[in-house]
């Protein structure tokens, strides 16, 4: 599991340094962090969120893949880990439950309706994918 050292709270490294560093190398994203102050008036590290990206790149690719011959995109439609199906590539739900189809097939998984529900990204799809393959 990713940590930030006291040194680098000490010397005022910065948080997203940090993460860019684990991200190329351990497939951590960091969402949104915010600094604060203790009642010590020590730094706090205070979190909204972090997302752990449990997902291969090539996982990834895999999905994209899939997605892109889903949905019938043309080669310049930008695709990426944080592509949202509905909003950014104008999925509607036939075309989500489609995609889920051709994952459980590429992958050879069973996702649960309940699983699904929660799938809003690529990245989302390719943790998820991870998950279940691992449980097989």
């Amino acid at each position: 599991m990713a940590s930030v050292s006291a040194t680098c709270l000490r010397f005022g490294c910065s948080v997203n340094q940090v993460f860019n560093t684990f991200q190329k190398n351990r497939g951590v994203k960091l969402v949104s962090v915010g600094w604060g102050r203790s009642t010590a008036g020590f730094p706090s590290l205070r979190t909204s969120r972090f997302h752990v990206a449990a997902a291969k790149a090539e996982t990834v690719d895999k999905v994209i893949s899939i997605v892109r011959k889903q949905l019938a995109l043309p080669a310049d439609t930008k695709v990426s880990p944080e592509s949202t199906f509905t909003k950014d590539l104008g999925a509607d739900s036939l075309d989500t439950v489609e995609i889920v189809m051709a994952l459980e097939e590429e992958f050879g998984i069973a996702v649960e309706e309940e699983n699904s529900e929660n799938i809003v990204t690529v990245q989302d799809a390719a943790d998820l994918i991870e998950k279940l393959v691992e449980k097989k």
